[in-house]
């Protein structure tokens, strides 16, 4: 396969595409919409895992699982709910195949007296376990997490970004009063703030969603929304105040401390490895992958040159002990003894996106030296050998530091305030972030997009609707949002 990449500025998306498949991340599964996420990708996944499962269980949180299954009348008991997912819903209607002159057909005999869905999300399985579960005010909180995949028949599909099953974690939590619930979903979003910027290196908006936008059954809907290289955005978490609205269409009650019942309250939040696709597209460059090293399945890749025999014995020699020396003090590293060019070593790695490399040959033994070569910005330095560690160290937390500030640049400098509605199309058109007044009405929210295809990405923390119109209508805006495009 080519390794050759398609122009980052003519286009973005068939240069992901490129990205993902030639960098070793994932393929196309058999059934169209699915992806095989593959070792190198799974790697990276598998960091950004660990970092959140840290997270979450240092707050308290435990892992469980519920079903893949969830019976049909389930999802009909929370009406906005269904309503939200109905038309992503794959449903299991018959147990078993047969043959038949010499077809493999669906066995007939073996329609279930009730379908299931494979789950969307598991909100309903999960809140029909928790009637069984809670009686009484001493059985709260539940504050269950769940490492699952989950199905949802999109129509149109990328890889990492929007695939038909794609891999995720689900929290779903119970608690006794509203304002446990409420702090529960803000503490949440800021964990998910952490994650994004101080692993995977992307600033984000934090804010709220608007009733439009919000996630089916939620009283509110909190996010997280970053900023791509081609300017728009990429909804990269979700926290979820879901009221008391799961625990009264599964009936879920418990005996407060003063011997009433009152219906439980609840909140449900998840990332998934969209987020994959996230640190593809906010540090990608022509070459193909920057990727933090926080999150870097290799962290440090040593390239050995040499011409023979001769001098591949001297170069090992050398190279042994500072790869010892690397892993000892946690750096995740890998030696290519391949049979490629130095110069194709270096353009895969490249391509990988491996935070830096080091190089080598038979002239830095002789010196006592290394070359460290930088993906984020191409600098190459030389290193004494015995300071070694300690360079590597620091240029790792420099390239973290370096890739979150670029792409902090990228996005305030792409994010604009306006006074008329053709400014707001012109950006939009154009690509960027809008923070604009709105009225808070949503037909005007709804004809903002059919007219622009931009949705209101969040009503941000820190907005100021003082001395602001509607960017529409002209009326008295309610809120300051982010409009934008989206992923």
């Amino acid at each position: 396969m080519s390794k050759k990449l398609s122009n980052i500025d003519n286009d973005i998306s068939a240069w992901y595409t490129d990205v993902v498949t030639k960098a070793g991340l994932a393929d196309y599964g058999p059934v169209k919409g699915t992806m095989v996420i593959k070792p190198y990708g799974f790697q990276l996944w598998d960091n950004v895992k660990d970092v959140f499962d840290k997270m979450i269980k240092d707050t308290g949180h435990t892992n469980a699982y519920f079903p893949l299954l969830i019976p049909k009348s389930f999802l009909a008991k929370e009406a906005e709910h269904v309503d939200g997912f109905a038309k992503e819903c794959a449903v299991v209607t018959h147990t078993r195949l047969k043959s038949e002159n010499d077809e493999i057909i669906v066995d007939p005999d073996s329609r279930l007296e009730e379908e299931v869905i494979i789950r969307p999300t598991s909100e309903t399985v999960i809140w029909s376990m928790y009637k069984k579960w809670i009686q009484s005010h001493r059985d709260l909180p539940i504050l269950i997490n769940q490492w699952a995949n989950v199905v949802r028949w999109e129509m149109r599909t990328r890889l990492f970004l929007r695939t038909t099953e794609f891999l995720w974690q689900e929290g779903h939590t119970a608690h006794k009063t509203k304002e446990e619930a409420e702090k529960e979903t803000l503490d949440i979003l800021e964990l998910y703030k952490k994650l994004a910027e101080e692993y995977l290196a992307i600033p984000v908006y934090t804010g709220l969603k608007t009733d439009a936008e919000k996630f089916a059954g939620a009283d509110k809907t909190y996010c997280i929304e970053a900023m791509m290289l081609d300017k728009k955005a990429l909804q990269a978490g979700t926290s979820h105040n879901l009221g008391q609205n799961f625990a009264k269409a599964f009936d879920v009650k418990f005996q407060t401390e003063d011997n009433n019942e009152e219906y439980v309250w609840a909140t449900s939040w998840g990332i998934s490895t969209r987020l994959i696709g996230a640190v593809i597209l906010a540090h990608g460059d022509k070459n193909g992958l920057r990727i933090p090293p926080k999150i870097a399945p290799i962290q440090i890749v040593l390239i050995p040159i040499f011409r023979d025999e001769k001098q591949r014995k001297i170069v090992e020699d050398y190279i042994d002990p500072i790869t010892k020396e690397l892993k000892q003090n946690e750096i995740r590293t890998f030696i290519d003894w391949s049979d490629s060019s130095p110069g194709y070593k270096f353009n895969e790695w490249e391509l990988k996106g491996v935070p830096a490399r080091i190089e080598i040959g038979p002239r830095d033994v002789e010196s006592n030296t290394v070359i460290i070569a930088r993906r984020d910005n191409g600098e190459k330095l030389s290193s004494p050998r015995h300071d070694l560690t300690q360079s590597v160290k620091d240029i790792l937390d420099q390239i973290q530091n370096n890739l979150y500030n670029e792409a902090k640049d990228f996005r305030d400098n792409n994010t604009h305030s306006v006074n008329t509605y053709g400014e707001f199309k012109d950006i939009i058109k154009n690509g960027g972030f809008v923070r604009c007044g709105w009225d808070g009405k949503q037909e005007t929210e709804l004809k903002i997009k059919e007219d622009t295809k931009a949705t209101i990405r969040c009503i941000p923390f820190n907005e100021n609707p003082n001395n602001l119109t509607c960017i529409f209508s002209g009326n008295k805006a309610m809120h300051e949002v982010i409009f934008a495009k989206s992923y």
